[in-house]
């Protein structure tokens, strides 16, 4: 058998929270291996990155998620009670119910509502002087995704709303105030989701046919009962929530464009796929470090013992720049994608596996179509510049973005005969 690794310290968590996304990679690096442990909240934990590891990881006969996440992840970020904590049939039951919403037809009519968003913004944007794109694309990201889903959202409300759907991403991985702010905006989103599920089901409200509103609302497990009220909210949010936070990705976008200027010119002439574009932004750039299990039975693995119930984390940030994996994974280079052929296993930016059987986010169409929409927008529909700022990315803070929330200036919208590329 194969001695693990095992990190010096004897409990890593403060070395977790000040390490971030290169945590677990960190260590890989220093053991030389693709497998350790560490105690992790005053829990034995076994880390994993790679390829193999990911295959491994999503394995349903292997791993379960009921009781994976630490409770301070589901307090802020996901919800109690939602698909990311279920198994078995009960996971098949509600990933099929998040994927009977995400037909193609419906996946480009969410980008062309935050297309639209974008442009009514646009055209305020040239008068307002320096505009903070962290500020203003999370709530097109809301205001697009609340009117895909059927969710009536005043233009009242789109500030607080967008408020606690930011806290809770923000929310589990901070210590203090962070987290408190996550635990609140939890607590109220689940309040106005779960009273509007239950206007839905008494008939005050129509849901129009076939959104996320209804579909949840109206969804019946295997014993035909529907969904507990704040259950069906928790759903609902890990619509909302998931969307609101590719403004994440819209910024690195916007960064990449910036450190990239080449491949500005190549996305808006159409002489390269924004698709390698964002797919390279995706694999670069931070996002949700690390997926959750826990080990169902005893077993084996390339000669490391796995103990029932014992937890595991798979690196996905490190996955992703994997040097066995990856060529050059420090250099953003969005033609590695051309001929790309999607590896489940390989590239994890949401999660690995599977879309319909597995954990893999349901909403990765949406958040691909969302991000081509804001590439085509940044490079077609308008001209900026970006004024001297901190553009830096501080890899020890999860989630992580630019300090200074990349501000533009000289802001004008492009004529429509100049727009080439991007959209389509």
């Amino acid at each position: 058998m194969a001695t693990t690794p095992a990190d010096r310290s004897p409990e890593s968590t403060l070395a977790f929270f000040r390490e971030g996304y290169r945590f677990i990679s960190n260590r890989c690096e220093r053991y030389d291996t693709d497998i350790f442990t560490a105690r992790l909240l005053l829990e034995p934990t076994i880390f994993l990155r790679g390829r193999a590891a990911t295959e491994l990881f999503y394995d349903p006969e292997r791993f379960r998620r009921a009781g994976a996440a630490p409770k301070r992840g589901q307090r802020t970020l996901t919800g109690q009670g939602g698909v990311q904590g279920l198994d078995g049939a009960a996971h098949a039951d509600r990933k099929a119910m998040f994927m009977s919403v995400m037909t193609p037809s419906a996946v480009e009519r969410i980008g062309r509502l935050f297309a639209d968003q974008w442009r009514i913004r646009l055209a305020a944007w040239g008068d307002a002087g320096p505009v903070v794109l962290r500020d203003e694309v999370g709530p097109m990201l809301l205001r697009a995704v609340c009117a895909w889903a059927g969710v009536p959202l005043p233009e009242s409300e789109v500030g607080r709303r967008n408020a606690q759907m930011q806290a809770m991403i923000d929310g589990p991985a901070a210590l203090g105030p962070r987290h408190w702010r996550g635990l609140l905006g939890r607590l109220r989103a689940e309040r106005w989701i779960a009273d509007l599920v239950e206007r839905v089901r008494v008939g005050t409200v129509a849901a129009p046919e076939g959104s996320a509103l209804a579909v949840i609302a109206e969804h019946r497990d295997a014993e035909g009962r529907l969904l507990p009220r704040r259950v069906a909210a928790v759903e609902l949010i890990n619509v909302l929530r998931p969307t609101v936070a590719v403004d994440r990705y819209v910024l690195f976008a916007a960064l990449a464009l910036h450190d990239h200027p080449d491949w500005r010119e190549r996305v808006r002439t159409g002489d390269e796929p924004t698709e390698w574009f964002v797919q390279e932004v995706r694999r670069f750039y931070p996002f949700f470090p690390v997926a959750f299990a826990r080990v169902r039975h005893p077993f084996e693995w390339q000669g490391h013992h796995f103990p029932a119930g014992r937890r595991v984390l798979l690196d996905l940030y490190g996955t992703n720049h994997h040097p066995r994996l990856w060529s050059e994974p420090e250099r953003f280079r969005p033609e590695r994608f051309a001929g790309w052929r999607d590896d489940p296993y390989g590239f994890v930016p949401q999660g690995g596996g599977g879309h319909l059987g597995g954990h893999r986010c349901a909403g990765e169409w949406i958040t691909i179509e969302l991000m081509k929409q804001a590439v085509g927008l940044l490079t077609g529909a308008m001209d900026y510049r970006l004024p001297p700022q901190d553009l830096t990315l501080d890899l020890s803070q999860v989630p992580t973005l630019p300090p200074s929330g990349l501000v533009l200036t000289d802001v004008r919208s492009r004529p429509a005969a100049r727009r080439r590329g991007g959209l389509g």
